[in-house]
């Protein structure tokens, strides 16, 4: 009688073993796996970024922006579950695909309001042009005009000829053409026929290459006066349009019009001292430029102070001082107006992270100038005021959640777990915290 119960809990027991495991089989086929998005690391060059309407970009052009095509086929649903259309930038930055990183960089580029309350207001109309081609033409042959009378605004005019420089100089082939990010398909279509190019890119293109030959070329250089000399002056001694445009900035505003020695011309930091020992015996500059004294009515030479960057804190660097180092308007005013929001920089790799900043210069200025980050704000996620939390570019964006958790939790622990924000988005809130 025993064993017979023995062998029926038995029984029991492996009818239950088995109704487990197929429910657990069951389970596993059922179980819906959400698709893991991957962000695109590399992203478009900024300097060949031009304004565009979200509305009217095609799959490819998503793609071109450095999306794949999983984050593409994403923000193209999200726009018609949104309705169809992106009213904001705002909404458009809600949109999983499109990381904080990668937002930051299109941002500015976008023709949509700020929020939804600007867009409902309808103060927003982007003017839309038609491109018209009047015959067959070679695209590196046309200049900044040429574009904008095909219809190009004249930011993509430009972005179009940034494009070509950063394909080496030339567009190589239709194929290479219809890459640039503002050409939408509508666009290569009308042009397509009348373009004087090759159909195919040659196997060998490498545009790192043909910019080392364009470089390579051996410039003919006959004597000159610098003081006399545009941007296309100095292109046409060798020098990119960026660095001529820094010497030329250089000259008009920091030397107030002239290079009066050749150690000035010498002192401008994209002249390299092999450069200036190849232009040197082809300087002919005038007689040292004299000013009035107002005050005596006598003349005398006009010394200008220097700064000495080795001593000057990036913290408290002027936007004339960053002027003099050699950064254009743009460069100094968004390094100056991010240190300004984030109350100073901690770290010089912040510094790095300002957006439409020429990276070269700066590099160069951050490799000379101390950052001195004591006197930076700082304060606990319990303590730090609200104004501060919803300005801060580090921390507007959880600002909220950081008030009303610390109501209930005032520790800063407690908080961070609660948070549960992006290991990369912690270390730069912690750059700022207490």
């Amino acid at each position: 009688m025993m064993k017979k119960n023995y062998y029926q809990k038995m029984a029991v027991l492996g009818v239950l073993l088995l109704s487990l495991f197929g429910f657990q089989k069951y389970t596993d086929k059922k179980t819906d796996h959400f698709p893991n998005v991957q962000f695109v690391s590399e992203s478009l060059p900024t300097e060949i970024l031009t304004e565009f309407d979200p509305n009217e970009l095609d799959e490819n052009q998503w793609q071109k922006l450095g999306f794949s095509e999983k984050q593409t086929a994403t923000i193209l649903k999200y726009k018609q579950i949104v309705g169809g259309k992106f009213l904001s930038k705002e909404q458009l930055k809600k949109c999983y695909a499109i990381s904080d990183e990668k937002f930051i960089q299109l941002q500015s580029f976008i023709l949509l309001p700020e929020n939804n309350k600007d867009a409902k207001s309808g103060s927003f109309n982007f003017e839309k042009k038609s491109i018209t081609v009047s015959g067959k033409f070679n695209p590196d042959q046309y200049s900044q005009n040429d574009w904008e009378n095909m219809g190009f605004s004249e930011k993509q005019a430009a972005a179009i000829l940034k494009y070509k420089s950063f394909l080496g100089g030339s567009f190589v082939s239709k194929e290479k053409f219809k890459e640039c990010f503002i050409i939408s398909d509508e666009n290569y279509a009308k042009l397509a026929p009348y373009l004087i190019l090759p159909a195919k890119t040659p196997a060998n293109f490498n545009p790192y290459d043909r910019k080392l030959n364009a470089q390579k070329t051996k410039i003919q250089i006959t004597p000159f006066d610098p003081n006399t000399l545009d941007t296309a002056g100095w292109m046409a001694l060798g020098f990119t349009e960026k660095q001529a445009n820094v010497i030329v900035n250089y000259r008009d505003r920091n030397l107030k019009g002239s290079f009066k020695t050749l150690e000035d011309i010498q002192n401008c930091f994209v002249i390299s001292p092999e450069k200036f020992a190849e232009l040197k015996p082809y300087i002919k500059l005038n007689s040292a430029t004299m000013v009035k004294n107002s005050d005596t009515k006598k003349t005398e030479f006009k010394q200008q102070e220097k700064t000495d960057f080795s001593k000057t804190d990036i913290n408290s660097v002027t936007f004339k001082q960053l002027l003099e180092f050699g950064l254009d308007e743009k460069s100094a005013g968004s390094m100056i107006g991010f240190r300004k929001k984030l109350g100073g920089f901690m770290t010089k790799e912040q510094i790095l992270e300002t957006y439409n900043i020429d990276k070269e210069l700066v590099q160069k200025l951050l490799s000379i100038a101390p950052l001195d980050n004591s006197k930076v704000e700082r304060y606990s996620l319990v303590d730090a005021p609200e104004e501060w939390l919803k300005n801060h570019p580090y921390f507007k964006y959880s600002a909220d959640k950081i008030i009303f958790y610390r109501i209930s939790n005032p520790d800063d622990k407690k908080i961070w777990k609660l948070l549960k924000t992006k290991p990369e988005y912690e270390a730069r809130m912690r750059l700022y915290v207490k």
